[in-house]
């Protein structure tokens, strides 16, 4: 059968029961993660000898796999001695083979990793620098991220005389509605009840929307002010800080990109 009719029947007949944000999921790269899964799956049962590929775009099932009638995982091909020979062919049989065992991680997944890992790197990075910056500074970089989010211009409150208030944001490109922000850049100790208190004191009448920054965290107390408070406050820690400026591209830059192929299945279904 062809490929991708394969795919939909596997999720059909095994995967039925995933919610739609389950089959929505997808990978760094952009595919869908069950598509993705399935299809390694194919290659490794290739690998192992259960199916072959007689032509292109499409998958059979071999005498071995019709004579395997228990359930069979990935970890189950690791002493599998077809997918060790596929191996032991490979180029590159150093990083393929370690102790007679089979590295059958998905790779995706170890692309994944890697990217995760850099990623957390790059925020961790961010954050220190951010503690480190001058507090005046601090607060034009939330403003930034801000507009960067999408708000629209926004003005910096007087630095001798702000009253609790850093800056003044509109929330739509039209200014109609307006929104407080207040940022605190902390190297230690948490923003407390009496913050969020003072932040709230400081907002006019007209403006009940306000953004309360920090590089640390809110105790509990805190979060639960800004949670009851009439006004609508929305707090935002150190580590939602530098996720939502690593998200929109604020302080740090797009090193290298990398560029994954895989096969146009759809281009040889049209044969």
């Amino acid at each position: 059968m062809k490929s991708r009719e394969l795919i939909e029947e596997v999720k059909k007949q095994f995967y039925s029961e995933l919610s739609d944000d389950q089959l929505k999921q997808r990978t760094k790269s952009g595919d869908l993660l069950i598509d993705n899964r399935i299809a390694w799956g194919k290659s490794y049962l290739k690998k192992g000898g259960y199916i072959s590929f007689p032509e292109r775009g499409h998958v059979q099932i071999t005498e071995k796999g019709l004579n395997h009638t228990t359930s069979l995982t990935v970890r189950d091909l690791e002493n599998d001695s077809s997918l060790f020979e596929f191996y032991k062919q490979e180029k590159d049989t150093n990083s393929i083979i370690t102790n007679s065992k089979v590295d059958i991680s998905y790779p995706q997944d170890l692309i994944d990793e890697g990217f995760n890992r850099i990623e957390s790197d790059v925020k961790n990075e961010l954050l220190l620098k951010l503690k480190s910056i001058d507090p005046y500074f601090f607060e034009k970089v939330v403003l930034r991220l801000l507009n960067k989010m999408g708000y629209g211009e926004f003005i910096e409150t007087s630095k001798s005389n702000d009253g609790g208030i850093d800056g003044i944001i509109n929330e739509d490109k039209l200014g109609l509605d307006k929104i407080y922000m207040q940022a605190k850049r902390f190297n230690e100790g948490k923003v407390r009840e009496k913050d969020i208190r003072n932040f709230i004191g400081a907002m006019s009448g007209d403006i009940n929307k306000g953004v309360f920054v920090t590089t640390s965290e809110f105790d509990d107390k805190a979060i639960e002010k800004a949670r009851s408070a009439h006004h609508k406050i929305v707090c935002i820690d150190g580590q939602k800080l530098v996720s939502l400026m690593h998200e929109f591209n604020v302080g740090i830059q797009v090193k290298t990109t990398y560029e994954i192929k895989q096969i146009d299945e759809d281009f040889f279904d049209d044969q």
